[in-house]
């Protein structure tokens, strides 16, 4: 899956700091810088490990979590991600290349079912300097106590207009694979959890780092915002935060914070055409 899961954006994206953006943006990356000491600066006094988030489930092998189609309902509306048919979220960025970016997240009309459970597919598309790299379905879903689980997704490479492999798709309940929670019910801090699982393949973790960040980014300042910790041990040296916000409903900035450097940002939120 993708590194900036909402299962949303890839960890190439640098930061676009350019003369164009307001002072407030710029102030992100000042932000970014200072979380990058940190966290960095963590991992120096306390070992190669320090990134890690660690779970009491024998790396994954005791991780069994309990799946009732009947424990879940038609609409995934939890505040700080809220994924209503036909809604379009749009990001933009450059690479580490100096490539233009850019990422649509579209929650579609459709459905699909997984384990028993029907899921709401959302369609991630990334292009790099305009052309289609990346187009995949997600499929989530939330249960009766508001809980957003994700159970995997059908993920297709692109050149030239050409699928030329499907090497990050998985589905939960096929050959091992097991759901994880993308957002939880009520987040605290500290709460750690599983946003995925495919032993070797899948295993991307969560942690609530803070509920009340103050963010601003091109688009306006938000408020009161949700940071997400994301690590996985498959590049245990790399770390994302993102954060979310109840006015969008969905992410609204990811950094790297440790592992390299980078961000990407909200820039639209429109209708399905």
């Amino acid at each position: 899956m993708k590194s900036f899961h909402f299962k949303l954006f890839h960890s190439s994206f640098i930061t676009l700091c350019l003369l164009a953006l307001n002072i407030a943006g710029c102030q992100n990356a000042k932000e970014n810088k200072d979380d990058n000491s940190m966290e960095n600066s963590v991992a120096a006094s306390n070992g190669a490990n320090a990134n890690a988030i660690i779970l009491n489930d024998n790396n994954g092998d005791d991780y069994s979590p309990a799946i009732d189609s009947a424990n879940f309902v038609s609409t995934i509306d939890h505040p700080y991600l809220t994924l209503k048919p036909g809604r379009v979220w749009v990001y933009e960025g450059k690479n580490e290349d100096g490539e233009n970016e850019r990422v649509e997240i579209e929650v579609t009309q459709e459905t699909r079912a997984v384990m028993g459970v029907t899921t709401t597919v959302v369609r991630e598309r990334n292009w790099k300097d305009g052309e289609l790299v990346e187009d995949t379905f997600d499929w989530f879903a939330q249960d009766n106590a508001g809980n957003v689980w994700y159970f995997g997704e059908d993920s297709k490479e692109i050149e030239k207009g050409q699928v030329v492999s499907a090497e990050g798709s998985w589905e939960a309940g096929v050959n091992g694979a097991k759901p994880g929670i993308i957002m939880k019910a009520d987040p605290q801090v500290g709460d750690t959890y599983r946003q995925e699982f495919l032993k070797g393949e899948a295993e991307d973790m969560g942690q609530v780092f803070s509920k009340d960040d103050s963010v601003s980014i091109g688009l306006g300042s938000y408020q009161n915002c949700l940071r997400i910790k994301d690590w996985t041990p498959l590049e245990p040296n790399v770390v994302e935060h993102k954060f979310y916000s109840k006015e969008t409903g969905n992410v609204i900035l990811e950094k790297k914070v440790a592992g390299g450097s980078g961000q990407i940002e909200l820039i639209e939120i429109k209708t399905a055409e």
